[in-house]
């Protein structure tokens, strides 16, 4: 496996300016970094998969995020398969607290198990340290204005009607 081409994983349901911080900041750290929205069975979804790739590709366009990065998704199987697939050799993760540790490590020491893939954890810029995906959708739901937490796009694509979704 290549130690330079890496996989960010995510729900990315709706991404968020920390998904981008990740993001860019893994971008400029590997040559190859593909960006994989991933089915979680845990979790209920506000965005289909297909709008969270469109919105995902937009805003890091938007970004300007420079890189080899590829957006995709992956339902089916271990994280783990994908990564081979692909041959990367690093997942990045981004830790906001010691709650993300808690649930992150045991995962990461499991995909070192099944594939000798490491995960990177990186932390987030503080402005971005307490937002995750579903305060968003919560914001949102409610009408508040999630602007500050979101890339344009998104924010615009929630300001239009997608809370009903």
């Amino acid at each position: 496996m290549n130690s330079r081409i890496a996989v960010v994983p995510g729900s990315f349901d709706p991404p968020t300016l920390g998904h981008l911080d990740v993001i860019s900041r893994a971008a400029r750290l590997y040559d190859e970094l593909h960006v994989l929205v991933v089915h979680n069975p845990g979790k209920e979804a506000m965005l289909p998969i297909a709008q969270r790739l469109s919105l995902l590709e937009q805003s890091i366009g938007e970004a300007g995020i420079d890189g080899h990065v590829i957006v995709g998704s992956w339902s089916m199987g271990l994280l783990v398969d994908y990564a081979r697939d692909v041959d990367a050799g690093v997942l990045v993760k981004g830790i906001r607290s010691q709650v993300d540790v808690a649930y992150e490590s045991p995962m990461a020491i499991v995909n070192r198990h099944l594939a000798d893939i490491e995960t990177v954890f990186l932390l987030p810029d503080p402005a971005h340290a307490m937002v995750s995906s579903s305060l968003v959708r919560q914001v949102a739901a409610l009408g508040g204005d999630v602007s500050p937490f979101v890339p344009p796009v998104v924010a615009s694509f929630l300001d239009t009607g997608a809370r009903g979704l």
